[in-house]
């Protein structure tokens, strides 16, 4: 009886570790936790000036202008003057993305900021099962906005830190939502061998959800069946649907700046990011900017080119010059999905007065196509 156990429980044993077992196989499950699609006011994610869409956005740890309210609260303590920044996007399907922003300098070591962003679209017309061509004439429109407050200190020569306090409306044909989100930002800056190195450590859009509501989710509804007997007819009642619950596209951000050289007139930065957001996948940014000031004019120049690598880069169709994908039509070519570029010039003739600056980005989108930002700013 023993040997039989014992020939049995070999038996179990030489089955469970054999290799290639169809059982074993179908047992294997791949798990991926992340939560794709499941966020909502996703504008929130796009950079909104030309020097950070042109650097890749990889512009928390050297960011030390206006622009700052957006990219890393904490790079607006360093702010010099008072300035007023106004950008426009062109992006996908007729939607455009506007950002204006202002902030003002005190006390030596803290600034005050306020920023708004919008982006959407107007008048498309609607398409129905009974309407498929969208001919009755009714249209809709997307607008979602953000209004940001930020304020900014310097604690020290070598570290700063900032919040941004946000408000969200996402209004979206017939219904709105509406969250409230803070932005933390660091910014740590030192000399290494005689160059400016900064590490940047910033979280964004930590907040509420968005549940919307409106007149689009009025229905109809029939509390009980038809009799089966008499097959009565009921009276409609009317009801309103529940929307989901839909979080805010959270993300967190590491960054590094350092000067390859600085002179008088020209400075070479080098720039990477890493990003962890919590609707996808980890991606990474490396960009470079080359500013050169034009003698005695006031005038200067700069030249930025940027990489974005995320996992949208993976839909780029392997040696293949025309793509369609979920719709689009683009031609495409591998591996330019992430790419940007852009410059800028800049006058101001007195360190105290007036400055004047105006910034361009090109951007790549893959399958998407393209996109151009422009940023004109003001300094006094």
């Amino acid at each position: 009886m023993r040997k039989i156990i014992l020939g049995i429980g070999a038996a179990v044993l030489v089955t469970g570790l054999a290799p290639g077992r169809a059982t074993a196989q179908q047992t294997t499950i791949r798990q991926d936790n992340t939560p794709y699609g499941t966020t909502a006011a996703e504008f929130l994610l796009m950079a909104p000036t030309a020097r950070g869409a042109a650097l890749g956005a990889s512009f928390a740890a050297l960011t030390t202008d206006v622009s700052a309210m957006y990219y890393n609260p904490a790079g607006l303590a360093q702010l010099a003057r008072p300035g007023l920044v106004g950008s426009s996007m062109s992006y996908i399907a007729d939607t455009r993305l506007s950002w204006v922003g202002f902030a003002i300098p005190f006390g030596g070591s803290r600034a005050l900021g306020f920023q708004i962003t919008t982006f959407g679209f107007s008048d498309q017309p609607v398409y129905t099962v009974d309407d498929p061509e969208g001919t009755t004439g009714e249209v809709y429109s997307v607008s979602e906005t953000a209004l940001g407050f930020t304020y900014a200190q310097q604690f020290s020569d070598r570290f700063a830190a900032g919040i941004n306090a946000k408000y969200i409306n996402d209004a979206l044909g017939k219904t709105t939502g509406r969250a409230f989100a803070l932005d933390f930002g660091t910014n740590f800056h030192a000399l290494v061998g005689g160059r400016a190195l900064r590490a940047s450590f910033v979280i964004q859009h930590l907040g509420t959800t968005i549940q919307h509501t409106g007149n689009a989710l009025d229905a109809t509804v029939i509390r009980t069946p038809p009799s089966e007997v008499g097959n009565e007819a009921q009276e409609a009642q009317p009801a309103r649907l529940q929307s989901k619950s839909w979080s805010l596209p959270v993300i967190f951000r590491v960054g590094l700046s350092y000067d390859v050289f600085t002179t008088a007139a020209s400075r070479l930065t080098m720039l990477g990011e890493f990003t962890q957001p919590n609707n996808t996948d980890p991606g990474f940014n490396f960009a470079g900017e080359y500013n050169l000031g034009l003698g005695s004019s006031g005038f200067s120049v700069a030249g930025r080119v940027g990489y974005t690598s995320s996992p949208d880069n993976n839909l780029d169709p392997p040696g293949a010059s025309q793509a369609s994908y979920a719709g689009f039509d683009s031609n495409v070519t591998p591996g330019s999905d992430g790419l940007s570029a852009g410059g800028g010039l800049r006058w101001q003739r007195n360190p105290r007065g007036l400055g004047v600056g105006f910034d361009y980005a090109y951007r790549n989108l893959g399958l998407l196509g393209n996109a151009n930002m422009i940023t004109v700013s003001l300094s006094w």
